[in-house]
């Protein structure tokens, strides 16, 4: 499939991508920073951190997409001095060109937020990268269902893929039985979707199932945990 993706301004001033050939966008048309913020950042890493009160974190996003969540988890990573390391899969990365265009490092106002969101899109593939001595990311240029995962391994997943009506085949029980299964025990599985057949999915697979309130102008969105 081709994609040929259209930058956009969310509600909240944050930048986002449309795809035309989906119909979809990147983030909540609400504002992508925020739901960023909301979903990945503060119901998963700092919720996980809260509960579990861990020195070091292992993250695996499926979809980097705009490298918005990557750019976050360095700055919570550094502000709260828990180390993380991220394996980020990525089917289709987003032209280089278009990554120079992104707003997110200003709208941050942090210091070395344009350096760490460099990093991310230009750190080699397949190889794990410092973003910051706290951050550690390895970009998986790969579609999930062929990507072997380790076992046991996760205690924060960002599932950050296209909505079910536009990338079905990454929310089939299969697939989240394969994350499930690479996930350590305490861990977290946070997602922006509430589908009901997503809860049914994920309950059937062993998770304590929460439906939590959702970022600005969505009504709710889904945290599992696997104890």
């Amino acid at each position: 499939m081709e994609r040929d993706p259209k930058l956009i301004t969310t509600e909240d001033g944050s930048h986002s991508l449309f795809v035309p050939d989906l119909k979809e966008t990147y983030h909540s048309f609400h504002g992508a920073l925020q739901e960023s913020r909301h979903v990945f950042i503060e119901k998963g890493l700092s919720d996980y951190n809260e509960k579990f009160n861990t020195i070091s974190i292992q993250v695996l996003e499926i979809g980097l997409g705009t490298g918005l969540n990557a750019l976050l988890t360095a700055e919570w990573a550094q502000v709260n001095q828990v180390a993380v390391e991220m394996i980020s899969i990525e089917a289709y990365p987003i032209p280089s060109d278009m990554v120079t265009k992104l707003n997110y490092p200003a709208l941050l106002g942090k210091d070395h937020a344009d350096e760490w969101f460099q990093s991310i899109h230009g750190t080699p593939w397949e190889t794990r990268s410092e973003i910051h001595p706290l951050f550690h990311l390895r970009k998986v240029n790969s579609k999930l269902e062929s990507y072997p995962l380790p076992s046991q391994q996760f205690q924060v997943i960002f599932f950050d893929a296209f909505a079910p009506n536009k990338q079905a085949e990454l929310w089939e029980l299969d697939i989240l039985g394969k994350i499930y299964n690479s996930q350590a025990t305490n861990s977290y599985f946070v997602t922006y979707c509430a589908k009901g057949q997503l809860k049914r999915d994920l309950k059937s697979l062993g998770y304590e199932v929460e439906t939590l309130e959702g970022s600005p102008g969505k009504k709710e969105m889904v945290r599992a945990v696997k104890y």
